[in-house]
């Protein structure tokens, strides 16, 4: 298992999150810019969870769904 790590930045080139994809079932961890996990994404059901498994979309596994934007 490879697990590769993606950084994600506003306008002005500042972090605002990160997301790890690699593991086995397909799904991405997805942090906010403190670190802290922001939910999951699911590539295998396209759908994306927030931290308290609360479904957010079940159409689409983006990040973008967790990660608020400035």
């Amino acid at each position: 298992m490879s697990l590769s790590k993606t950084y994600v930045r506003d306008g002005k080139r500042r972090i605002i999150g990160s997301v790890t994809t690699g593991y086995r079932d397909t799904s991405s961890v997805v942090r906010d810019e403190q670190d802290d996990i922001a939910g999951r994404t699911n590539g295998r059901f396209n759908t994306t969870r927030d931290t308290h498994g609360k479904l957010v979309s079940t159409n689409s596994a983006d990040p973008g769904f967790l990660i608020r934007r400035k």
